[in-house]
């Protein structure tokens, strides 16, 4: 008979919230919603959904602007939400409302009559948890219905909200082991920022730091992280004895965040990882950091302020580290298909691809320069060979060159050499223009005027603008920009223009 295997879903651990002020007891009554600190999201991070009751709901207001119609930076003004929200307030949740610089969760609500509601979004009013709710096809009023006061609702994470949860708590908790080990290098957490999934996160710090110091402190976590350290909560009754402390710098800055001065649910909560750090926060945390496996990006990126100067170092964990580690295998293995070569012959073979190309590109700025020798070279021709009071001509040319300006200026330059050494040159004004092969509505047309005499150049390029709405301008040399698509009548255009400059009608 074959052997069966049954894997259970984790469980956290009894010890894990641990109520240390005896007066402190979660709230049993359904009429009243437990606060902030004390939620089951917070009692337990494993729990994925929870049946409770309804204690009130309304419809989400649209914010309302400051007297002066304007936010600042610091205060920026939630979006208007595009479709009708209700505001749900529950006895107890599992989702968590954002807090500690852990963003929000995401979730399910379901009905007394079997309904499926989303929430968008949880955030923390005072001491309460209130919860989104995208009201459907539903009008608002029709929706409240189904979340009247003392109504039951199953409130859920869903598997979109469990992967979004498992990701934040494994940065989370990935912050405060990285903070603690930073802290025995005299390396404060100024602030950290939890970035938008799959981005790397990072906390910021007094100073950069070397590739062998980041190293060390990766190691150190990992030490931490392989001995399977547990994380519990303790909380307590919040009052002014027991306040944190916001600590700061010998500049003046504050490291990490204060106590939030909206926060009106009587609760300290500490999050501690066993013999590692002790630290308030609000947010979600697994009851070990055993499977954390911490990485750090090897570098810092430095930033410096009007006083003071620091640094960022960003890490992954968690889903996000595995999600790295295939993003970037999968960018190795099409780099390393496209050159031809494996993985590990990627790095010589990107640096012969760019030192070919770099000899490439001064073979081509050669074969520029001296074809545009060679077009100034025929300009100059027919410029003398016109002789008289002057010459007065137009070339077009077809060019698909990043930059077609510059090979227009280049052959300008090339003429200007080539007439100086021409006593016999008569007066001259040349306009060059450049045009794509592949040519729409948008596309850009460039255009070079030069000359012997300035106010000529500046009357050419005038009449340009006039003719052709050509954009440009300039001083000795007039250049501009035609958007479209340039055909014959465009350079007959140009004739026509030059035509009271040269004495000739076109």
């Amino acid at each position: 008979m074959a052997a069966a295997a049954v894997l259970l879903p984790p469980v956290t651990p009894p010890t894990y919230h641990r109520i240390v002020s005896e007066t402190l007891r979660v709230p049993f009554d359904e009429k009243v919603s437990i606060p902030v600190g004390l939620l089951a999201c917070q009692r337990d991070p494993l729990l994925r959904e929870i049946a409770t009751t309804v204690v009130s709901a309304r419809i989400s207001q649209a914010p309302t602007p400051p007297s002066n119609g304007r936010k600042s930076k610091k205060e920026k003004a939630p979006p208007v939400p595009s479709e009708p929200l209700l505001e749900v307030v529950l006895h107890d949740t599992v989702i968590f409302p954002e807090g500690g610089g852990q963003p929000s969760d995401i979730g399910v609500l379901t009905s007394s009559d079997g309904e499926l509601w989303d929430v968008i979004e949880a955030k923390r009013h005072g001491g309460h948890a209130v919860h989104y709710v995208r009201s459907k096809d539903q009008s608002a009023d029709r929706a409240l219905r189904s979340f009247s006061p003392g109504a039951k609702v199953g409130v859920a994470l869903g598997d979109e909200g469990w992967r979004r949860r498992l990701d934040h708590m494994c940065m989370h908790t990935s912050q405060h082991l990285l903070s603690a080990v930073l802290d025995t290098r005299n390396l404060p957490t100024l602030s950290w920022s939890l970035t938008a999934w799959p981005t790397p996160s990072y906390v910021e710090i007094p100073r950069s730091m070397s590739a062998d110091e980041i190293a060390s402190v990766q190691d150190e976590a990992n030490r931490l992280v392989f001995e399977g350290r547990s994380v519990h909560v303790e909380v307590e009754e919040l009052h002014d004895e027991n306040m944190p402390d916001q600590a700061k710098l010998e500049s003046g800055r504050n490291v990490g965040k204060a106590l939030p001065a909206d926060y009106t649910g009587g609760v300290k909560r500490t999050v501690i990882i066993d013999g590692v750090d002790r630290s308030p926060c609000c947010g979600t945390h697994p009851p070990t950091i055993h499977n954390l496996q911490l990485f750090l990006l090897p570098h810092t990126e430095s930033l410096a302020r009007a006083s003071t100067a620091s640094a960022r170092l960003y890490f992954l964990a968690g889903p996000r580290l595995l999600h790295h580690l295939g993003a970037v295998h999968a960018h190795l293995a099409r780099t390393a298909a496209a050159l031809s070569c494996g993985a590990p012959q990627v790095p010589e073979r990107v640096e012969q691809v760019a030192e070919e190309r770099k000899r490439a590109g001064k073979r081509v700025d050669d074969v520029e320069a001296e074809l545009a020798g060679l077009l100034a070279r025929d300009l100059v021709g027919a410029v003398v060979g016109a002789g008289g009071a002057g010459a007065v001509m137009h070339r077009h040319r077809t060019d698909d060159a990043a930059n077609p300006l510059g090979f227009l200026n280049a052959i300008s330059m090339a003429f200007a050499r080539e007439v100086a050494a021409r006593p016999d040159a008569p007066p001259y004004l040349v306009v060059l223009s450049s045009s794509p092969s592949a040519q729409t509505a948008a596309s850009t047309s460039v255009v070079l005027v030069f000359g012997s005499d300035e106010a000529r150049v500046k009357e050419a390029g005038d009449a340009l603008k006039a003719k052709l709405n050509v954009k440009g301008g300039g001083k000795g040399r007039w250049s501009g920009k035609f958007t479209g698509v340039w055909r014959e009548k465009e350079s007959r255009a140009v004739e026509e223009a030059l035509a009271p400059l040269s004495g000739v009608n076109p």
